[in-house]
């Protein structure tokens, strides 16, 4: 966009001080003392402005997201305040936070609550850990550095559904490949899926063997980013390469890190549908219902639309508490 308004003023600049016009194009004024004064009317000003010439470009999407999106949102809001049902049309004349506090009340809700938090904290963190890890290791240019590049960033190329059901069939109780492998040191069989107490665990790393080779791509452009210079300065100081990479090349990684951490934490908001396709539909076990499937169920299920928006609606603000420290940082870098 910026380069765009900059080509449209060189434009306006080349037409009005063309050289056929021997003068500007603006229309001149004969002031009282014989002189003239250049000036353009207001509207004349207006119709040349950026935000005009350039309207064709951002103004039908701008409407579009602001009546499918933020409009979307609104209305969602309004109706997390109504008792709608999901029959009829709502009613805006009695608009109360009755659906606020109960969701106080429920201990469905603090559990699904709980568990998302889990999801979020142990998902990203063992994700970028792992993703650093490998990104690492790559750096090191060792043998077949592509091919395992490439092993590793395949899960994320699949989708949730895929991925549920190859890990529905890891995790069976019966033939499933991990219980057959902790098998031999004498370990299980575990009813990974449906033990309250493993489930989320399970799913968190389902999750995590997906989306590392994501966080490894990322952690790899900035590795490859960092200057041979520095790795040569600090050779020469003396530093063992674990030092190197602690003291001097990780602490460069924090722009990376930061992108990264966003992006897994919008990605594990919207697990729903790695729930969905795990457990068959949107009642999950009790271990791993999130606030997604709990927004679904209390909506679809049990017909409470307005108590699933104002679940929806806590769910978007839990996004853009995400997001919005992430844009707010980018802009003051000059990045937007």
């Amino acid at each position: 966009m910026k380069r765009f308004l900059a080509l449209l003023r060189s434009v306006r600049r080349n037409r009005d001080d063309g050289p056929e016009s021997g003068q500007t194009g603006r229309e001149r004024r004969v002031r009282t003392d014989g002189g003239t004064t250049e000036g353009r009317s207001t509207l004349r000003r207006w119709l040349d402005s950026d935000i005009v010439q350039s309207s064709p470009f951002w103004l039908p999407p701008f409407l579009l997201m602001g009546f499918f999106v933020y409009a979307a949102i609104g209305w969602n809001l309004l109706l997390s305040l109504t008792e709608y049902s999901g029959f009829g049309d709502p009613n805006y004349s009695n608009l109360s936070l009755h659906n606020y506090r109960a969701m106080l009340d429920d201990p469905g809700m603090w559990a699904a609550t709980r568990n998302t938090f889990v999801l979020l904290v142990g998902f990203t963190v063992v994700c970028l850990i792992v993703g650093l890890l490998l990104a690492l290791l790559l750096d090191r240019e060792i043998r077949f550095s592509r091919s395992f590049r490439t092993i590793y960033l395949l899960p994320f190329a699949l989708s949730f559904i895929v991925t549920a059901q190859f890990w529905r069939w890891m995790y069976n109780v019966n033939n499933g490949i991990v219980n057959q492998f902790i098998g031999i040191f004498g370990l299980g069989p575990y009813n990974w899926l449906g033990s309250p107490r493993l489930v989320l665990g399970a799913v968190i790393f389902a999750l995590v063997w997906q989306f590392s080779g994501y966080t490894m791509i990322i952690y790899l452009a900035a590795l490859r980013s960092i200057p041979n210079d520095q790795y040569e300065a600090a050779r020469v100081d003396g530093a063992s390469t674990v030092r190197m990479y602690w003291r001097v090349i990780v602490p460069q990684l924090r722009p990376a890190m930061v992108s990264a951490t966003v992006t897994l934490v919008l990605f594990a908001l919207k697990a729903f549908d790695f729930l969905y396709a795990t457990f068959d539909g949107y009642r999950p076990r009790r271990g791993a219902d999130i606030l997604a499937t709990k927004m679904v169920r209390e909506s679809f299920g049990r017909s409470e639309w307005a108590y699933g928006s104002s679940i929806a609606l806590m769910l978007f603000v839990l996004s853009l508490g995400v997001i919005a420290p992430y844009l707010y940082n980018q802009y003051k870098r000059g990045n937007l």
